[in-house]
């Protein structure tokens, strides 16, 4: 076989200095775009849009804006307009003669979120938010009203297509960006889904009090185009009572609320209600950015209010309380949390969970005391939702005792060693089980096999001798106890017939000297531990062929070397090239050839081990001097059997 390390390079392959890329700009972006914004596809696309709008809500969070306009056109195009200070123009200090909104536009991790003194919070972090977007679009066009000016500066696919340039004058303040993804990185059939803009309008509104974002759907179609304004004076509270849609709560009472973290500059709004037909939720989101796989927020808060509850169980001598999980509380729980923070630790660019160890902590110790004295100024309310929740708690244990009781049930039925390929099949009924001797053996009739019905143990070496051993080395031996736990049977006085796995236990070695040790050793042990197995005849042996024979398309196998000599004298012409092969072992056998001559039962030959009630007493002085502690009656047979020239019988 050709080791990896052993093929030759081909001639025209080089790896010199020369072949060694170097990615400027937004080169990176273009060529892997997973890196950044996840992927190529649908939620990839989305993304970009909301790149460009939590840029605007950054503003609005600062204080700066008040409005955002979201606009799908026709032909794929994406408008977004904010009323903020508008990107700086003038020319930036470390590239004098570049824009500081080409600079943005056209350079990864560039912006104004990498200290506190542009944005206290933000959503975004690295600075690769509206370069990646322009990265990835045939076309972006921005506009910045700024410094009573109107300017203008065109892009594609990340590079400027025209200088900055001052449109008019103007008294108006913001930025205006438009774009269209482009179809080599996305193909022609990803398009923004109007319905997931718009959700992403309105839940922006609610997660900033006071924020108008006008959403618009301009296209050709002029029977589905819309306009909304989206303004919530409650925020995320607002957002809960209108997915409620007055629906039946649990508790009358939603706990809504916010409060700051750390500093003033950090905070948390939360709202929460139990409703009794609505598919429980927890929303989260992190400076504006939802949070869809959760993170260190979600777990403050989950764990603040279940330490809330539990301490009310504890003053209201509630001694069930103390048991109860977060999942108990808040399984059938609707809620929505929102934070703001500096310096928000996401796992990714798509900035899908939060991992801020100190945000949890905080969020832990702010939230416990206010649901604790919610819970107390609720006694009657408090004291309901504690009941239903210590029920679930009880039937949560409930389900996991009869789990556990289930599982360990099952392990001690079915635990079977690693080493067996069992059959598919249920039932015993027509289901063979094969002990083969090593891994390779193992490997070549697990592929000649009928999966089926048919299955293989391979056992390590030869076994050990059981008559000549003692009960602690065979309870201790690893190959006996894998053979025991497959055939599930149990041994000597707990043998049980009815309890067999297989209806035949099929002995298959190799054609020689050793595999005949082998059988001896596993008939030994099927006579000694498992004798009603034996008596009930599901023991046989495979008669594997020790040499394959071959003249042109004649093929024979035998088994022994007279068998051989007498199949080449009677199916042979002597006068042509005889082909004779000797197979080394099973596991040198070719899976196709293993199964036509040993274990298709069409073919196959097998010798039933037969053993009458009436002989068994003779069968055991027998076993017990062939293969018993004593050498010298071993010898003493091998001589008689040799002196009576009984050679067959002793191998």
């Amino acid at each position: 076989m050709l080791d990896l390390f052993d093929k030759k390079p081909k001639k025209e392959d080089s790896y010199e200095a020369k072949d060694i890329e170097l990615l400027e700009g937004l080169e990176p972006v273009r060529q892997r775009p997973g890196m950044y914004i996840g992927g190529t596809d649908r939620k990839a696309l989305h993304h970009l849009a909301s790149e460009i709008i939590d840029n605007s809500m950054d503003e609005a969070v600062a204080g700066y804006a008040s409005t955002i306009n979201i606009k799908l056109k026709s032909n794929n195009t994406l408008c977004i307009t904010d009323n903020g200070r508008g990107i700086p123009v003038d020319n930036h200090p470390k590239r004098p003669n570049l824009s500081t909104l080409e600079v943005i536009c056209t350079t990864l991790h560039s912006g104004g979120k990498f200290n506190s003194k542009a944005y206290n919070t933000s959503g975004g972090l690295h600075g690769v938010g509206l370069s990646v977007v322009n990265a990835l679009s045939e076309e972006l066009i921005v506009e910045v009203n700024r410094d009573k000016n109107l300017w203008r500066q065109e892009f594609s696919k990340g590079m400027p297509k025209t200088k900055i340039k001052k449109i008019k004058e103007s008294s108006k303040k913001g930025t205006y960006i438009e774009f269209i993804p482009d179809k080599e990185i996305f193909g022609n059939d990803v398009n923004f889904d109007a319905k997931i803009l718009k959700q992403m309008a309105e839940s922006k509104a609610y997660l900033f009090k006071g924020i108008t974002i006008n959403w618009e759907l301009d296209t050709d179609d002029s029977k589905n185009n819309e306009k909304i304004t989206y303004n919530f004076p409650n925020g995320i509270k607002d957002f809960l009572i209108n997915k409620l849609n007055d629906g039946p709560l649990l508790i009358n009472e939603i706990f809504s609320g916010k409060t700051f973290l750390d500093s003033e500059e950090e905070m948390i709004e939360w709202s929460i209600c139990w409703p009794i037909q609505l598919e429980s939720n927890l929303l989260s989101f992190c400076n504006t950015i939802p949070t869809h796989e959760g993170g260190s927020h979600e777990n403050g808060f989950k764990v603040a209010l279940t330490k809330a509850m539990r301490s009310f169980g504890e003053i209201n001598n509630i001694k069930k309380a103390s048991k109860i999980s977060s999942e108990d509380l808040l399984g059938r729980a609707f809620g929505i949390i929102s934070i703001f923070i500096k310096n928000p630790q996401f796992q990714g660019q798509t900035k899908e969970k939060l991992s801020s160890p100190k945000t949890q902590k905080s969020i832990e110790n702010s939230l416990n005391d206010h649901f604790e004295v919610w819970l107390n100024n609720n006694i009657e309310i408090a004291k309901y939702l504690l009941n239903e929740t210590i029920n679930r708690s009880d039937e949560r244990i409930r389900r996991k005792k009869e789990k556990d009781l289930k599982k360990n049930n099952l392990i001690k039925k079915i635990y079977l060693p690693g080493k067996l390929a069992d059959c598919s099949q249920k039932g015993t009924e027509g289901s063979e089980l094969f002990i083969v001797e090593g891994d390779s053996a193992g490997g070549s009739a697990k592929q000649a096999r009928n999966r089926q019905f048919q299955a293989i143990l391979a056992l390590r070496g030869k076994i050990l001798n059981v008559a000549s051993s003692t009960v602690d080395k065979m309870e201790q031996n690893k190959e006996l106890s894998d053979l025991k736990k497959t055939l599930n049977c149990g041994t000597r006085d707990k043998f049980n017939i009815d309890n067999l796995r297989y209806d035949k236990i099929i002995i298959m070695t190799d054609a020689d000297v050793d595999g005949a040790h082998i059988t001896s050793l596993l008939l030994t042990f099927f006579f000694k531990e498992m004798l009603g197995l034996v008596e009930a005849g599901k023991l046989y042996l495979a008669q594997p062929p020790l040499y394959r024979i071959t003249q042109k398309d004649i093929t024979f196998y035998a088994m022994t070397d007279d068998h051989k000599n007498k199949i080449i004298k009677d199916n042979f012409r002597l006068n042509s090239k005889i082909d004779v092969s000797r197979f080394k072992g099973l596991g040198e056998m070719p899976a196709k050839q293993l199964k036509e001559t040993t274990m298709d039962i069409n073919n196959r030959t097998l010798l039933r081990v037969n053993l009458s009630r009436n002989i068994i007493p003779e069968t055991a002085i027998f076993v017990d001097n062939v293969m018993g502690k004593n050498p010298e009656k071993r010898l003493q047979f091998i001589k008689e059997k040799s002196q009576a020239n009984e050679i067959n019988f002793v191998d």
